[in-house]
């Protein structure tokens, strides 16, 4: 029997399968398999001669666990939101992978970082989906066309690490984007799963063993995750995800992974005609348009990663003329908003089956911390109530299922912050809140240990409520 000569890998998780199908079974992804040639012999990668030399010796050096290590050296780009997601800049040798949708500013942010890295080190720019040219067109627009920078555009793999691996490697290195390197010793197109992890494997040795700072570019799918296989992912040292929406001018960058600082630090961005604006204080700016007098909005306190972000919380609870009511939501999670109206129903007595449910968080941020359900529940209640929560009120606190509001951790960051904005009360949960804290008595505080409470402060002739549920 002839030998297989190639086979179909899916793009998504990099199963391989010896014939087409329309999902893979690995992933339950659609339409995800294209067929690639299989390698006659395993691809000798570009550093393979070091490798090999390092291995060569046969033995490992062991170390005791204790013991000291300086700190990783940092290039900060002067970029104060930036710097913040990546630890304080961009550590020597690592690998740093910033994801996000097309158009939504990844290139520009780079471009930006990389034109303030150039005042002081050694900084290259690749482009593999523009030329030359139309770079130098957006770093025109954009104010920077005196920087310093180096530009090429190429896609061969080859190429760019021929100009990191020698003595005189650049101390920064950008690629835009991984997708669109490919190796010529795989026969596979750019942007398959085999050229995007070869590609990327072969472009982080050559980083790590010269010490340049490797920032890669990589598009997204429509799920909003790195297209091309996961491992990728666990290759870099720092993931990034570059967020917005198109509506609206504000960026956000988030750190999901960090191998030399904090993840889950966020750091604001306004997209203007001149590039990326740096936003030191983006409560104030996602609480600039706020009306407090109006019914259904809430005010949440909330922490991403290091730091304290006040977001409004919109709720809109209207009569329904269709049988199942609809619930639609933006910039939460859609199965924690059915949990809280549940606990609503069940444990408040409210009624929501009636109505069409829309939530909303205002601004193009997205929410994921649990401590966000008791503004959720607040405006929800204030849009049925239609009566306002108070205006200078913030709100923090986990529902359990019971209709428990649970503590949730730095009470007293948020309040600080809530402060700082001009807040008076803060509606929190009961019990373990911690006195003499830093923001102990910079607001008046109402604690709530059940969502009846919480009920109770839009008052008891509430329509829809049902007496003596829960």
């Amino acid at each position: 029997m002839a030998k297989a000569t190639s086979h179909w890998v899916c793009q998504n998780c990099g199963s391989a399968f010896s014939k087409w199908a329309g999902q893979c079974t690995a992933c339950g992804e659609w339409n995800t398999l294209v067929e690639e040639a299989i390698a006659s012999a395993a691809p000798k990668g570009l550093g393979s001669s070091t490798s090999r030399a390092g291995s060569a010796r046969g033995r490992l050096d062991f170390v005791d666990l204790a013991g000291t290590s300086d700190a990783p050296p940092r290039r900060a780009t002067g970029m104060a939101e930036f710097d913040r997601v990546t630890g304080g800049g961009l550590v020597e040798g690592a690998a740093v992978l910033i994801g996000g949708d097309p158009g939504i500013g990844k290139s520009t942010l780079l471009l930006q970082a990389v034109c303030r890295l150039a005042d002081r080190y050694d900084a290259v720019y690749v482009s593999g989906e523009e030329s030359v040219d139309q770079v130098r067109l957006r770093a025109s627009r954009l104010g920077l066309a005196a920087a310093k920078v180096k530009l090429a555009s190429a896609t061969s793999v080859r190429d760019v690490v021929a100009a990191i691996d020698r003595a005189d490697s650049p101390d920064v290195i950008v690629i835009d984007s991984i997708q669109t390197m490919w190796l010529d010793t795989l026969d596979s197109a750019p942007g398959t799963v085999a050229q995007v992890r070869a590609s990327a494997q072969e472009l982080i040795r050559a980083a790590k063993r010269r010490g340049t700072s490797l920032l890669l570019v990589g598009h997204v799918t429509k799920e909003g995750v790195i297209a091309g296989p996961r491992v990728l992912e666990h290759m870099v040292d720092a993931v990034i995800y570059f967020e917005g929406e198109r509506g609206h001018p504000f960026r956000i960058l988030r750190g999901v992974k960090n191998r030399f600082g904090p993840t889950d630090e966020i750091g604001v961005f306004d997209m203007t005609d001149r590039g990326l604006v740096e936003v030191p204080n983006p409560s104030e700016l996602f609480l600039a348009e706020r009306r407090g007098d109006v019914s259904g909005t809430a005010v949440f306190a909330g922490v991403e990663g290091t730091r304290p972000l006040l977001v409004e919380i919109q709720a809109l609870v209207a009569p329904t003329t269709y049988g199942t009511p609809r619930r639609a939501v933006v910039g939460w999670d859609s199965g924690r908003l059915s949990m809280v109206l549940a606990v609503l129903e069940a444990r408040g007595g409210l009624q929501f089956g009636g109505h069409d449910v829309y939530l909303n968080v205002a601004g193009g941020l997205r929410v994921s911390e649990p401590a966000a359900d008791l503004a959720v529940a607040a405006a929800l209640a204030s849009a049925l109530a239609q009566e306002p929560v108070p205006a200078d009120a913030v709100l923090f606190g986990e529902i359990g299922l019971v209709g428990e509001v649970r503590q949730v951790g730095q009470t007293e960051l948020r309040l600080k912050e809530a402060a700082k904005l001009g807040f008076g009360r803060a509606i929190l949960p009961s019990g373990r809140s911690r006195r003499g804290g830093a923001g102990a008595d910079l607001l008046a505080r109402t604690e709530i240990g059940h969502v009846r409470d919480l009920l109770d402060l839009f008052g008891d002739a509430q329509p829809n409520r049902s007496r003596g549920r829960g």
